[in-house]
C-alpha cells in the first residue's frame, strides 16, 4: 500500500459464523476494483479497540453484536466521534453508536444495552417488537441528510439480522444533543442515524453489507470509503 491509501479499523469480533464478516473482503475488492477506492483495511477485536486505533483514516464498527468487549465498542465510535474520524456503524455498530452517545453526550450514564448478560441499567438499546433476524424492510429516507445524499432516494429497501434497536423513549433526548435521526421504517422506528457536524459519521441498524450478491459495495459502504480518501488526501 502507498502512503495515500487510506487505513481503515475493522472493528468487531471476527468469525466466520457473521455473514457481514465474510462479505467484508469481498465488498473490499469490489471498492477497489469497480470504484477505484482502494482500502487498507486491519481488523480490531473489540477487547483492543481502546487505545488501538490511533494513525487509522476511518473506522467501521461492523456486525457482530453481543461484542466480547461492549467497552471496546463504545470506545471505537468515541474515538471517530470526538477525532473527526469518518465512522461507519452497521447493525451492533449502530446500536453501540447510539449507546456511547447517550453516556458520553447526553450524560445518560446508566444508558444501556439489554443483549448483554451485565445490563442492569436503562435500557436505551432493547429488543425490537419483532425481530429482524433475516428480514428485509423498507426505510424512508430524510430530506437533505448525508443518508438522502447517499442513497438519491426517499426510501430504500435493506437487509437485517438483528433483535435488538434505539428505544423510542431514548429518541427525543439523543436528537436534543445533536443526533440526527434521518431514517425510519414504515412504522416510524429509527433504522439510520448521523452527526450533521462530523466530517462522515452513519449508522444504520439495517447491514449494507448483505446487499446484493456481495460482488458490488452498497452506496453506503462506497461513500465510506470515499470519505475515508478524502480524509487521508487532507492529512497526508
Amino acid at each position: 500500500m502507498d502512503t495515500f491509501t487510506p487505513r481503515i479499523a475493522l472493528v468487531g469480533d471476527r468469525s466466520p459464523n457473521v455473514r457481514a464478516h465474510v462479505r467484508i473482503p469481498s465488498l473490499l475488492a469490489a471498492l477497489a476494483e469497480r470504484d477505484r477506492l482502494v482500502l487498507d483495511a486491519y481488523w480490531i477485536p473489540t477487547e483492543e479497540a481502546d487505545g488501538a486505533l490511533d494513525g487509522f483514516d476511518a473506522i467501521w464498527l461492523v456486525p457482530g453484536s453481543p461484542y466480547r468487549s461492549l467497552a471496546g465498542a463504545i470506545a471505537a465510535a468515541r474515538t471517530a466521534r470526538e477525532r473527526n474520524i469518518p465512522f461507519l456503524g452497521t447493525c451492533g455498530g449502530f446500536q453501540h453508536a447510539l449507546l456511547e452517545y447517550a453516556r458520553n453526550v447526553c450524560g445518560l450514564d446508566s444508558a444501556d444495552h439489554t443483549e448483554y448478560p451485565s445490563a442492569t441499567g436503562d435500557p436505551l438499546i432493547a429488543p425490537l417488537a419483532c425481530s429482524l433476524v433475516g428480514h428485509e424492510g423498507a426505510v424512508r429516507v430524510t430530506a437533505g441528510s448525508l443518508a438522502r445524499r447517499i442513497l438519491g432516494a426517499e426510501r430504500t429497501v435493506e437487509r437485517y439480522h438483528c433483535s435488538y434497536g434505539l428505544s423510542q423513549e431514548s429518541i427525543e433526548v439523543l436528537r436534543e444533543r445533536g443526533m440526527r435521526f434521518s431514517g425510519a421504517d414504515e412504522n416510524g422506528e429509527i433504522r439510520i442515524a448521523e452527526l450533521p457536524d462530523h466530517p462522515f459519521y452513519l449508522a444504520t441498524l439495517f447491514q449494507p453489507e448483505l446487499a446484493g450478491d456481495g460482488s458490488r459495495a452498497h452506496p453506503i459502504i462506497r461513500a465510506f470509503a470515499a470519505a475515508a480518501h478524502a480524509t487521508r488526501t487532507v492529512t497526508a
